[in-house]
């Protein structure tokens, strides 16, 4: 097949233990997905209505990575999050079903352009500029199922220069896995190479320039980086 230029490579993500690589397809997130997280930005939980949006593959950045600070932003915002990697897909999935869809598990932060992110909710507008940027999505190597098993309970968190901002247990997601999936499955073909950031605790806050962080899914999954 003739192209007009040389086609991108498939963005992809290390698999723990493993030289081989996960191949990313899409980034699914969920918004809201912890209590206290929507308290402290001033929202209400709707189970009935789950916030989903979207990343683009190509915003998984590696472990270790120096990240430039975004383009367009003054207020630049971490976002721990638990991340699911889909090992196969469909539609309507039960959600009784849903974790046989699950290739493993390993951390991420979903990085927010948080001022434009307030902007766009006080006109009523989508978050796209505020979430879908450049470099967005910072990601662990994935653990695979087979290995952790799929966590009910693992501590989440996030430390910024070697002080904790964010922590909690996975267990207070309103939103399970299998909810999550179930959910996005009514919305969206999933299918394999799926990555699923399951939503953050409180205790979002901003990063600057030079700042160092380590995320952790206690027993599964690590990841560093900095921003420079």
């Amino acid at each position: 097949m003739n192209y007009t230029f040389p086609p991108a490579l498939t963005p992809s993500v290390a698999v723990a233990g493993s030289d081989i690589r996960f191949p990313v397809h899409r980034i699914y997130c969920i918004g809201r997905n912890y209590a206290e997280h929507a308290k402290e930005m001033g929202m209400a939980v709707d189970r009935a209505t789950p916030v989903f949006f979207c990343k683009p593959a190509d915003a998984v950045v590696a472990d270790r990575t120096q990240i430039l600070y975004p383009l367009a932003t003054t207020d630049l915002h971490h976002e721990v999050e638990m991340v699911v990697a889909l090992q196969s897909g469909g539609v309507d999935i039960a959600a009784a079903a849903a974790l046989r869809h699950v290739f493993g598990y390993g951390v991420g932060l979903d990085l927010t352009r948080r001022d434009l992110q307030s902007a766009a909710k006080a006109k009523g507008l989508p978050w796209d500029t505020a979430k879908a940027f450049d470099r967005s999505a910072p990601v662990s190597a994935l653990r695979r199922a087979s290995e952790s098993g799929h966590p009910q309970h693992a501590q989440l968190s996030l430390e910024v220069n070697g002080s904790v901002r964010q922590s909690t247990d996975i267990a207070e997601m309103i939103f399970s896995v299998a909810d999550i999936i179930h959910e996005l499955s009514k919305l969206f073909e999933l299918h394999a190479g799926d990555l699923i950031f399951t939503g953050t605790p409180a205790g979002v806050a901003a990063l600057q320039r030079g700042d160092r962080f380590h995320a952790r899914l206690e027993g599964i999954a690590e990841l560093r980086g900095a921003i420079s």
